[in-house]
């Protein structure tokens, strides 16, 4: 397939994440989940669940993380911080997907060693990665160390967390550091997490990205694994260095428009 050209195309998706990466974007997606709230540490607790929930239509992932807000009385933090047996016991009937009770109770003991172990979750991903084009990386695969070598860890838990050693695109968990690490003023990300650059995240990968990013001539490798992350990002930086994943929005938009003209993603070439 013929490349277009990155000066051409650069312009057009420039014009596209501009259009989507509007506050009027979060009504509809997960990232409306955490900002329902102002605590940094209720913005990154719900930031990961609505990131691990998110498979499926974005209606009924928004619908599951606002049932584990009630579940959490609308504090996040506060719960996890003091939850005990008895507490942990009333999560067991949550189901979203193959997400279920026993993974919450997992996450939410978890989540309460990670506060008081590293202080915050930006720490327990990134406390003495190296501040580098592979930080991500590196972030990620401490990440899910952390997470599978906790006591009381199943095997079905690990799922939910990838890792770039397991060859995954690792999508859900780009997503969430987009949120938490992006910096502009255009009001959807959060930009309070201050240990990586921008710079350095890699775009978040689902099918519908890809589809439209290999139209695109951004992506060669025919599957859908961490390297193909990184082939995408690497084609994105040559856009926009200092902010690859602004493209996010442009790639995750189009596949919106072109499914509701078509009823089905197509070839972006012919379009253009």
């Amino acid at each position: 397939m013929e490349k277009l050209d990155f000066g051409f195309l650069k312009d057009f998706l420039d014009k596209k994440a501009d259009q989507w990466n509007r506050p009027d974007f979060i009504g509809d997606d997960p990232i409306s989940i955490p900002h329902l709230f102002e605590d940094r540490r209720d913005i990154e607790i719900m930031g990961l669940f609505a990131s691990v929930l998110a498979w499926g239509q974005r209606k009924t992932i928004i619908q599951s993380a606002q049932k584990l807000i009630r579940l959490f009385g609308g504090e996040p933090y506060a719960y996890v911080a003091a939850a005990g047996k008895k507490d942990l016991k009333t999560l067991g009937q949550f189901k979203h997907r193959t997400f279920n009770g026993s993974d919450l109770q997992y996450f939410v003991h978890f989540l309460q060693f990670c506060y008081a172990e590293w202080g915050s979750l930006e720490n327990a991903f990134f406390a003495g990665t190296e501040k580098n084009e592979n930080q991500v990386e590196q972030g990620l695969i401490q990440f899910r160390n952390r997470f599978t070598g906790f006591a009381g860890y199943q095997t079905r838990h690990g799922k939910h967390i990838s890792s770039p050693l397991k060859k995954s695109a690792c999508k859900r968990l780009n997503m969430f550091l987009r949120w938490m690490v992006r910096k502009d003023k255009r009001g959807v990300d959060f930009g309070i997490w201050e240990s990586v650059s921008p710079a350095a995240l890699i775009c978040p990968c689902d099918v519908h990205v890809e589809r439209i990013a290999r139209s695109l001539g951004l992506i060669q490798r025919p599957k859908p694994d961490w390297q193909m992350a990184l082939e995408l990002t690497e084609n994105l930086r040559k856009m926009d260095p200092a902010d690859p994943v602004k493209y996010d929005f442009a790639l995750f938009g189009l596949g919106i428009e072109l499914k509701n003209q078509s009823g089905r993603e197509k070839i972006l070439h012919p379009v253009l």
